[in-house]
């Protein structure tokens, strides 16, 4: 599968025009006039077209599902909050919460509603009958808040302070869901890599919301009828086009276009996260290929894929959003001001100071994407190496911003950390270290050194190996956790291109926002770890953050992550297992 080349991470636009063929289709469909104010948001299920044409490709398995229905919102904001114990012992809890006026109303959803994060389990049966009427195939859908939304009147907020979709990260602990007053949002999950199996042809797909939630939400029953066209494309019918492009729209187009996640100023921006821009490599969380190595050649620098992409727009234009949530409702009147992301124009001038305002809390999350590989480009052959993926992540209260500066003809930057107030005002900075240009393919920009570090510990937890990765570019590739104090549910830099600079920088801004993390996988030369000749038996993957404690934090006692493995198997053919870290079962 071709995909981007500019990007940690591969971030596909989700049905922008069937979006805004909800708003065509139903503008105007305000509340009854005259009707009492519901005390929690009216849901509805529509379809945005009578029909839809969805392209089997030669060589899948089957065709990505895009029906073009919608949940549409009226009388409320419909707003979840979903949280775990950050011990990961206790299951996922997810709560309703319903504003109305001043007041705030909490609701705890019935168990088994929600598992993980990325949404309402088995929210939609969708029943496919063939031209004869003949049932074919019946299935149903996790429906994520989050998803590719827009406007239903032209009152309605003319933009949305939710995040653009629903964590697929293993080890997230919060999340926000939520879909604006007046909006729609589509209810498929095109793009987690489920197919069904359907032959070229025409059906009736029947999609209807399963009865636990009509009753939870008051939904009247509403199937909604969508006629299906299932086209067999050829290879040399797509040639020249990404595969990873060649998704279904409501309209019936055979092409959707890839939209980068900030790219370069920014095509849009989100929450759970977009690419990182950085040349030829990728950063990527999906396991490990069986040949060894990363699928589809991605390299060090991708973050985990998105379980759902999404693309807000407003008349065609991409809309920045940056709203912040408030209170533990997640009330906000967005009077919470952001350090700027353009780095400054010259070093910071008077003498260093750690000011008694709010910090960044650095965490480190167990690894996980755990397997063995052969090696990448410039490894040995014959070797067996333990890749992985790591995430460290901004607990806050305050973002992490990090500034370089180049004296010119020199090849480090001197870092500095920035401390800001309530306000927004810059108070006070501290030397943090270094950074330093990563000319490797894969990465191409400027790397904040010691920002973390990854070990291999034998069964009595000592250093056996250290990883070569200790330098980063720091981006918000992954949400872990939208529910602490001031998190930013929409991050600017999500984007390699938007803060790692380019190799006649002058100067740049790194920054790691308030419920973000950022994911490396260990899939290049020097970073994963050499285990052909360690004998078998358990060992932990250390991840640390801050290491050498060159950051100022509120606490440093939760900087480090172990996560066990068991290594079998014998030189050149070893195999790892990766036990269940308490609820959390990913390898």
């Amino acid at each position: 599968m071709t995909r981007p080349q500019h990007s940690r991470t591969r971030r596909s636009a989700v049905a922008g025009a069937a979006a805004l063929a909800v708003v065509a289709g139903v503008a105007g469909a305000a509340p009854v006039a005259g009707a009492a104010t519901p005390t929690a948001p009216q849901l509805d299920l529509i379809a945005a077209s009578a029909s839809v044409t969805l392209d089997r490709w030669e060589g899948e398995s089957g065709v990505y599902v895009d029906l073009g229905t919608y949940v549409t919102v009226e009388g409320g904001p419909l707003e979840f909050r979903v949280k775990r114990a950050a011990d990961y012992k206790t299951p996922v809890v997810a709560q309703q919460i319903i504003h109305k006026g001043g007041t705030t109303r909490v609701k705890t959803l019935p168990e088994g509603m929600v598992k993980d994060f990325t949404g309402l389990q088995d929210f939609l049966r969708i029943t496919f009958t063939d031209a004869a009427g003949k049932k074919v195939l019946s299935t149903s859908e996790t429906f994520c808040p989050n998803n590719a939304s827009g406007r239903i009147r032209p009152d309605a907020p003319a933009t949305s302070k939710y995040p653009e979709s629903c964590p697929a990260n293993p080890f997230t602990l919060g999340s926000v869901w939520g879909v604006e007053n007046g909006w729609a949002t589509n209810t498929s999950r095109q793009y987690e890599g489920k197919q069904v199996d359907l032959a070229a042809g025409e059906y009736t797909a029947t999609v209807s919301v399963a009865k636990r939630y009509r009753e939870l939400f008051n939904m009247a029953n509403k199937p909604q009828t969508v006629k299906v066209i299932v086209r067999q494309r050829t290879d040399d019918e797509g040639a020249g086009l990404a595969r990873s492009a060649r998704k279904p729209t409501a309209s019936g187009a055979p092409d959707h276009a890839m939209a980068g996640h900030a790219m370069n100023g920014g095509s849009m921006n989100g929450g759970s996260m977009a690419g990182h821009s950085m040349g030829s490599g990728a950063k990527a969380g999906a396991p490990a290929s069986a040949h060894g190595g990363h699928p589809d050649g991605r390299g060090a620098d991708a973050p985990t894929t998105p379980e759902l992409p999404h693309v807000l727009k407003n008349g065609g234009a991409a809309v920045s959003r940056s709203a912040q949530p408030g209170d533990a409702t997640g009330r906000n009147d967005g009077s919470r001001v952001k350090p700027g992301l353009k780095a400054a124009a010259q070093r910071p001038t008077g003498r260093a100071s750690v000011p008694d305002v709010p910090k960044p809390d650095l965490r480190a999350l167990p690894a996980w994407d755990i397997a063995i590989t052969d090696g990448e480009d410039g490894d040995i052959a014959g070797k067996d190496y333990l890749a992985f993926s790591a995430n460290v992540w901004n607990a806050g209260p305050a973002p992490l911003v990090v500034d370089g500066f180049r004296t010119p003809g020199k090849d480090l930057m001197d870092a500095y950390q920035y401390y800001y107030d309530a306000s927004g005002k810059q108070v006070g900075y501290s030397p943090s270290g270094t950074m330093e240009w990563d000319a490797r393919v894969g990465h191409e920009h400027w790397h904040f050194t010691d920002f973390a570090s990854y070990r291999l510990l034998s069964a009595d937890q000592s250093e056996i190996v250290r990883s070569g990765k200790e330098a980063f570019c720091l981006a918000n590739t992954d949400a872990i956790d939208y529910t602490v104090e001031n998190a930013n549910w929409a991050p600017y830099n999500t984007d390699l291109s938007t803060a790692c600079g380019v190799e006649n920088s002058i100067s740049v801004r790194e920054v790691l926002d308030v419920g973000s993390g950022d994911t490396y996988t260990q899939y290049r030369p020097g970073q994963s770890f050499d285990v052909t000749d360690l004998p078998n038996g358990t060992y932990y993957i250390q991840v640390i953050a801050n290491p050498e404690h060159r950051l100022h934090e509120t606490d440093l006692s939760n900087n480090v992550a172990l996560r066990k493995v068991v290594l079998k198997g014998k030189p050149g053919a070893r195999t790892v297992t990766v036990p269940p870290h308490h609820l959390i079962t990913a390898p």
